[in-house]
C-alpha cells in the first residue's frame, strides 16, 4: 500500500490492495486458467476433507523431527479456474488481513507464480527480463527501501 503500509484499515485501502493484486494477476494470467493453491497446516498426517470448490492435491511432512508428536504437515488443496479479475477477492482480502497465508496462484504449467501475503506479494516469473519489466511497470508500488522490500 502507499507509504509501505502493511494492513488496510478501511474500504478505500482494501480497494487499493485488491486493485494491485488483481492488476498483477491480470498481467500474469488474463485469458488463462489458473490453479489457486491453499495450504492447511496440521499435526495430522492425514489430510482433512477438502473445502467445497477445491480438491486435495498432496501433503508434505515439514521438517524431520523423529518424534511423531512434533511433526507438522502441510496439506495442499488446489482449484483450477479460469482467471477473471476479482474472482478470488475474498481470498485476497483474507490474505491482506493475515487470516490466510501461503496462498499460491499459478498458471497450469506452474511457470508463473503469484504469492500474495499481508503487506504485498512475491511474483516468480520465467526470466529475469520478465521480472525486471514487471518491477519497472510497478516501481511506484515498491517500498522506498533500496531493496524494494
Amino acid at each position: 500500500m502507499p507509504e509501505s503500509k502493511r494492513y488496510p484499515e478501511d474500504e478505500s485501502e482494501y480497494i487499493i490492495v485488491l486493485d494491485r493484486y488483481n492488476t498483477v494477476l491480470d498481467e500474469l494470467f488474463a485469458g488463462a486458467d489458473v490453479y489457486v493453491i491453499t495450504p492447511l497446516w496440521t499435526t495430522e498426517a492425514e489430510a482433512p476433507p477438502a473445502e467445497p470448490g477445491t480438491g486435495y492435491w498432496q501433503s508434505l511432512l515439514v521438517g524431520d523431527d523423529p518424534d511423531p508428536e512434533f511433526r507438522t504437515y502441510c496439506h495442499l488443496f488446489a482449484a483450477r479456474r479460469p482467471w477473471q479479475r476479482g474472482c478470488i477477492d475474498d481470498l485476497l482480502r483474507d490474505t491482506a488481513d493475515d487470516k490466510v497465508a501461503g496462498v499460491l496462484i499459478t498458471d497450469t504449467l506452474m511457470q508463473r507464480i503469484h504469492h500474495p501475503y499481508d503487506g504485498g506479494a512475491d511474483v516468480f516469473l520465467t526470466t529475469s527480463e520478465e521480472r525486471d519489466r514487471m518491477r519497472n511497470r510497478h516501481a511506484d508500488w515498491l517500498s522506498r527501501h533500496p531493496s524494494g522490500l
